[in-house]
């Protein structure tokens, strides 16, 4: 079988495919045919180096599969159902700690980007109902982060506002997610283009940040202030977003699109009493209370493009050009 491994991370060069053998479930286990993934700005910061990890990881987060076999004492799953991984395979359930999030996938753990893996029974949810496996492979990290922000964090309520930032699949799937709730959604992009498409996606209000160095006044102005703010860019965009959110309003952090690290207003913060949260994706158990939501509200996941199995390098240099509109899929089928 084929495999991924980031060959002392550093660069996109690192990545090179070798040939091993199928493994055999362990008891606990089941042995997982992924059949595609996406791709993460996480996943690109392993490869770059930027994350550590081990010399020889195999990269990728995101995973969806069938299960081709079965280990000892395994009885939630059987041979022919769809999975998807998890991106913290030890946070089952409850509240984030160290020990539940000290294991991640593509990170410190080998990750998806392998024909073949021997999985934890624990570590995968079902797929969603009549989802492709490109499409089932947004998922766990995009699709969770912007659930846990907007329904288990933020407890978004029906004609609530929502400012999602930028196109990628994170932003993506928040603005469906909070159509499904009814919240009213402004949205951000640098691209006409794309303004247009987020339109058509159901978003209320677009603002072109970049020909708007005030954007997030102008988004204030507009609505009042925003109640769910969730915020990408770090040093580029967080002090916007603090401008845009509502009193008593919520912040999220999510990304480091924009730099490490951001300057911060304090009295900004208390002046208008924002709940700011950082978050990491989430639990098993919220990625299937969202996988429930996404089957009654049928919301699709948006695909920008689908690369092949050997053509990670490529994906991964699109994802950096910025172009993209949703989520970038790997196909190992092609």
């Amino acid at each position: 079988m084929k495999r991924y491994q980031v060959i002392k991370p550093g660069g996109l060069d690192k990545l090179c495919i070798t040939n091993t053998e199928i493994p055999e479930p362990n008891a606990g286990e089941v042995l997982v045919r992924w059949r595609a993934s996406s791709l993460n700005y996480h996943d690109y910061m392993v490869i770059l180096g930027h994350i550590p990890s081990e010399d020889g990881r195999i990269p990728m987060s995101d995973g969806a599969g069938e299960v081709v076999a079965v280990g000892a004492g395994v009885t939630k799953w059987n041979t022919g159902d769809k999975v998807v991984s998890l991106f913290f395979p030890d946070w089952l359930e409850g509240k984030p700690s160290l020990s539940k999030t000290l294991g991640v996938t593509g990170d410190s753990i080998d990750g998806c980007a392998v024909e073949y893996a021997c999985v934890n029974a624990q570590a995968l949810t079902a797929m969603p109902n009549n989802y492709s496996f490109e499409q089932a492979a947004t998922l766990p990290c995009a699709a969770l982060t912007a659930w846990r922000a907007l329904i288990v964090e933020g407890n978004l309520q029906a004609g609530d506002s929502v400012l999602v930032q930028g196109t990628g699949g994170m932003s993506m799937f928040a603005l469906q997610i909070a159509k499904a709730a009814g919240a009213y959604v402004y949205a951000t992009s640098s691209s006409e283009e794309k303004m247009e498409r987020l339109k058509a996606m159901g978003a209320d209000e677009v603002l072109n940040y970049r020909t708007d160095e005030n954007w997030g006044i102008t988004l204030a102005k507009r609505s009042g202030g925003i109640d769910h703010v969730l915020d990408i860019g770090a040093d580029a965009t967080l002090d916007h977003s603090l401008n845009a959110v509502a009193v008593g309003g919520n912040v999220t952090l999510i990304g480091v699109l924009g730099g490490l690290t951001a300057k911060l207003m304090v009295p900004k913060t208390f002046g208008k009493q924002v709940h700011m949260n950082g978050i990491a994706v989430g639990s098993r158990e919220m990625q299937e209370k969202m996988i429930t939501a996404i089957n009654t509200n049928h919301i699709v996941p948006v695909i920008d493009k689908s690369f092949g199995f050997d053509n990670l390098k490529e994906a991964f240099e699109h994802q950096a050009s910025g172009a993209h509109f949703g989520k970038i899929v790997l196909n190992y089928e092609k």
